[in-house]
């Protein structure tokens, strides 16, 4: 298997940020293609070293053009490629996310980056009952290493119905649990890049096992399912 994103990947999305129009890639459309093809195998790698571990439902690889409908910047398209990984649901929560783009802007995340409202407020319950597990987690030195903190909005104050005094406050105030990790150019195209970003995949399990866990059970631990 060939775990690696192609280097024409780069070469023709730098190409692309200099000529962001729709009659340059009309006629780069063959090569797109080709390139586009060849991401997608990559991806669906991936997908495949990640189900050896989880259970993956979806794939779904974004497709190049942009929505310039409700945006001032018209730019007809992405310089970027990504993908993301959904868990079997309803019992595995979480998901993956793999963002290929030049000049070292690569990153892969994870986590819950739009929780809806019933499993927010479930979340923060559970930190506001103990936070203690999820802190061993997060202060684990392999995943600190891999992953370091959340990233992602939070609120400036305590959520409506929270005391903004709780020891736990710093978890209880996020509106996201996301983790990212850059990638530089050199280390996308490396071989065996794709077993590097599912090595690191694998260090946040126990964090979706605890989620999945919250996210199915009642406050009094019992299943949701």
């Amino acid at each position: 298997m060939n775990q690696t994103i192609p280097k024409d990947t780069f070469v023709f999305l730098k190409a692309l940020s200099k000529n962001n129009n729709r009659d340059w890639f009309n006629e780069h459309k063959k090569e797109f293609k080709a390139i586009e093809a060849d991401v997608k195998n990559a991806y669906n790698q991936l997908a495949s070293l990640l189900n050896a571990h989880d259970r993956i439902e979806k794939v779904k690889i974004f497709r190049i053009y942009r929505d310039v409908r409700f945006s001032k910047n018209k730019l007809p398209y992405k310089t970027h490629f990504g993908g993301s990984f959904s868990r079997v649901k309803p019992e595995l929560r979480g998901g993956y996310y793999l963002h290929i783009q030049p000049n070292n802007e690569s990153f892969i995340a994870t986590g819950f980056w739009d929780p809806n409202k019933e499993d927010l407020f479930r979340i923060r319950k559970e930190f506001e009952m103990d936070d203690g597990e999820m802190r061993n987690i997060l202060n684990n030195k392999t995943f600190k290493k891999t992953w370091g903190g959340f990233v992602g909005d939070a609120l400036k104050t305590a959520p409506k119905g929270f005391d903004k005094e709780h020891p736990a406050i710093d978890l209880i105030r996020r509106k996201q649990f996301i983790f990212t990790k850059p990638f530089t150019d050199k280390e996308v195209e490396a071989p065996g890049f794709l077993e590097t970003v599912n090595d690191d995949f694998k260090v946040i399990r126990p964090y979706f096992d605890y989620m999945s866990d919250v996210l199915t059970t009642n406050l009094n631990g019992e299943s949701l399912l």
